[in-house]
């Protein structure tokens, strides 16, 4: 069973070509680096793409073959965190198979449930995986949508992946959502302080995804990880008025050496 393409010609370009370009005017030139996870925004391209992309830019032609995804669920409310019964997810630039048996293995944790329907139509994973696609090319995913669950049994899922040196944890969110411009940066720069200081203590006032940011920090302090800030702006900055913005950020985790 595959997971159809939901968010094409919304979110972001419908047609393959158009997708492709759309991406590579998003990735800038950089240097390449293998972090341990990220944190991505998910809006439409033209808002949030270019922030994304600067994280997506420093994967390069990294090591990794398998993608832990975590992301807010916008469109269905439940409790846990929801696996998809889906084998594979659809996007213009072909499919992606879903990693059956690392979900099977994630079933035995109290907070894991499958639902297709949580996955149906929800933009917050699936907008990634075109990046992704271009960056590092065939790889597997386990595409996870987060609820009303602790941060700390989301780090117990994402402690699961820390060990696994070819496996990249992505947590996607945006950050403040319309506020007037200035208001806006303030609050998101506070937002960025607090993820950089490791700090598990956002709402969702600050962050739509901040149970799965929380649970990333939790864990990124387990396993000692130094977080860098790579891009902050919001919709003001790009394609959108500034009397009411959603901010956006990217984030990369390493090993401190």
């Amino acid at each position: 069973m595959h997971r159809p393409a939901a968010c094409a010609g919304s979110f972001y370009p419908e047609t393959r070509l158009d997708l492709e370009k759309a991406i590579a005017s998003m990735l800038p030139q950089v240097e390449a680096a293998a972090p341990c996870a990220m944190i991505v925004p998910h809006a439409g391209y033209v808002y949030s793409g270019s922030t994304a992309g600067c994280a997506y830019a420093r994967l390069g032609k990294s090591r990794f073959n398998r993608v832990a995804l975590l992301g807010p669920a916008h469109r269905v409310w439940f409790k846990g965190i929801a696996m998809p019964r889906a084998s594979r997810f659809e996007t213009p630039l072909g499919s992606v198979p879903v990693d059956r048996e690392a979900c099977l293995q994630l079933a035995s944790l109290p907070s894991i449930m499958e639902s297709d329907a949580v996955h149906d139509g929800e933009h917050a994973l699936e907008v990634q995986l075109p990046f992704l696609q271009t960056v590092l090319g065939d790889f597997s995913l386990i595409p996870l949508l987060v609820g009303e669950t602790s941060p700390e049994s989301v780090s117990l899922v994402i402690d699961r992946f820390m060990n696994e040196p070819r496996t990249l944890v992505l947590v996607s969110s945006d950050l403040s959502h319309f506020h007037p411009y200035d208001r806006a940066k303030a609050i998101d720069l506070s937002t960025a302080k607090s993820i950089l200081a490791l700090d598990p203590v956002l709402d969702h006032n600050r962050a739509c995804g901040a149970t799965p940011i929380n649970g990333l920090l939790i864990s990124a302090r387990r396993f000692n990880l130094k977080p860098d800030l790579l891009d902050i702006r919001n919709s003001g900055d790009t394609a959108g008025e500034k009397s009411r913005v959603v901010g956006y950020a990217s984030f990369s985790f390493g090993e401190i050496s």
